[in-house]
């Protein structure tokens, strides 16, 4: 069985933090995403994956946010059958492969040139790979602008310096003549807070940004419109975490402030 060693930097190696939490999710009895190409691929990466330290709780809630993505994914492309997807920061995802779509929408993969050529060894054939720095706007070239869009930017807005984040939502709405933005949505503590996560402190990254009210990407000029949010403790899933976790879970899930904390799904219209 053929092997990957990847060599990454640390940005680009949160990707084998998530695709690790994927597969552990799929190793489990009853998992919620339950994502067995992850846990393939997982096992066949060159990787001390121990260092990472992936704790229960983050395997649950990664699980469960793609979960709620890939939902988000599949009603747009259903209500839009000729759209593109744009997947930023994908790392080595597999949810063009959980979604599925159908032949009439162009799906795009974009991430860091280093990742794009692993995920072109490891994952082939799916979607079409962007090589891009997401902090530019020259990479859209590449991306026909003349359909609806379906973008995703899972654990991606803490990365991304400054106001860069807001900077490229602004070309993303420029570019295509309607669509939507989904990301999980981090709040400022939360994103302040991750550099004390064990995780996070493996890889020597520190965070930058988040945002508090939902609806604050109104106002960054991209023509934005908050259409839902999601607070992950109050999920169904939850009901399937074990104990203590589902306690805490249903414990943080009275308060909205308290939720917000942790994993949400935001929705954008623009």
């Amino acid at each position: 069985m053929h092997r990957w060693q990847p060599k990454l930097g640390l940005i680009q190696e949160t990707l084998l933090l998530t695709l690790h939490a994927r597969a552990l999710d799929a190793r489990q009895p009853s998992p919620i995403l339950g994502d067995t190409l992850s846990a393939d691929l997982d096992s066949r990466i060159d990787y001390d994956f121990g260092k990472l330290k992936v704790k229960p709780n983050l395997v649950l809630t990664t699980a469960l946010r793609a979960k709620k993505l890939d939902d988000v994914v599949r009603a747009y492309v259903a209500a839009h059958p000729g759209c593109v997807v744009l997947d930023l920061g994908c790392g080595l995802d597999t949810r063009v492969f959980r979604c599925a779509p159908p032949p009439g929408v162009d799906w795009y993969d974009i991430d860091f040139p280093e990742v794009v050529k692993l995920r072109a060894e490891c994952l082939p054939g799916r979607s079409h790979p962007v090589a891009a720095d997401l902090t530019t706007s020259d990479w859209l070239t590449a991306i026909p602008g003349d359909r609806p869009a379906m973008i995703v930017a899972e654990g991606l807005l803490p990365f991304m310096p400054g106001d860069s984040f807001q900077t490229m939502t602004r070309a993303l709405a420029g570019h295509f003549p309607s669509g939507e933005l989904a990301l999980n949505g981090y709040t400022r503590f939360a994103a302040w807070a991750m550099k004390y996560h064990p995780t996070i402190k493996a890889l020597g990254i520190k965070a930058a940004q988040g945002f508090d009210d939902p609806r604050e990407p109104e106002s960054w000029g991209a023509g934005l419109e908050l259409v839902e949010e999601q607070i992950l403790t109050r999920a169904p899933e939850t009901a399937r975490f074990p104990q203590p976790l589902r306690a805490l879970t249903r414990f943080a899930a009275r308060s909205t402030a308290l939720s917000r904390q942790g994993a949400r799904i935001l929705r954008y219209r623009f």
